[in-house]
């Protein structure tokens, strides 16, 4: 079984915009569980920039793109070195994978083949897209575009887009609180309950999310919204756990 997990930057970054170590090892420990039962995984992951923006002081004013080009420079080389750390406790290989729109546009998808012999030889590939060289007419909208590509493109079994609310949420209830949705068929669902914002970190939001789940799940994909900072969110979902709040995509 094959599955892609996207990590969002609301998930790995704090308050203050540095990367959340804690989290992040949190994330790589239910990974290895999934490795050791026996799946197959990719994992799209955001957190580049977050990892490079305490590094250094830049000589003169930045604008977003040259912040996004030097921050995702550096903080790509911190963010690797975490997840081998991490991994390597394990005795997982990992390979990093950066990757640009353009690839994805090609009849011949290289980066398929480069991941199909990553999985082959039992190393979890780490996806993020090339900041470094993507320009705004190229980038992707976010990593939940990516991640839905990439699953595709491996023609998963299940992709798990992790945030960091519970799915998507209903209409409130009498007393203010607002229920997930547990499943989704149709556009129409969604637009009858997101109300969008973007996360403080990332260049998503829940209608991107929900944009790529359907897509992706109209190929026959397993697709999931879900909270990933609670424990064990991913062996409760791939499980089914009904005690779980998340949304499935039909």
């Amino acid at each position: 079984m094959l599955t892609v997990v996207k990590v969002g930057s609301n998930i790995l970054t704090r308050a203050d915009g540095h990367v959340n170590v804690s989290r992040l090892s949190a994330i790589v420990d239910q990974l290895a569980a999934l490795h050791s039962a026996g799946h197959q995984l990719i994992l799209v992951s955001s957190g580049a920039v977050a990892c490079g923006r305490g590094e250094m002081k830049a000589v003169h004013p930045l604008d977003s793109v040259e912040q996004r080009q030097l921050y995702s420079a550096m903080g790509q080389v911190k963010l690797m070195n975490l997840y081998y750390s991490l991994f390597r406790e394990y005795d997982i290989n990992v390979g990093q994978v950066l990757t640009m729109k353009e690839n994805f546009l090609s009849e011949r998808q290289y980066q398929k083949s480069c991941i199909s012999v990553m999985l082959e030889n039992n190393i979890i590939p780490i996806v993020n897209e090339n900041d470094t060289v993507s320009i705004t007419e190229l980038m992707f909208t976010d990593n939940d575009e990516l991640s839905g590509l990439m699953a595709q493109m491996m023609k998963a079994d299940n992709l798990i887009l992790l945030s960091n609310v519970d799915g998507l949420l209903g209409n409130p209830d009498a007393d203010g609180s607002r229920p997930t949705i547990r499943k989704v068929r149709s556009a129409k669902d969604v637009a009858q309950y997101v109300t969008d914002s973007k996360s403080s970190f990332g260049r998503g939001g829940m209608t991107s999310k929900c944009n790529t789940a359907l897509g992706v799940a109209h190929t026959g994909i397993h697709v999931y919204i879900a909270n990933g900072t609670r424990e064990n969110i991913l062996q409760r979902v791939l499980q089914g756990d009904k005690d779980t709040p998340y949304t499935e995509f039909v």
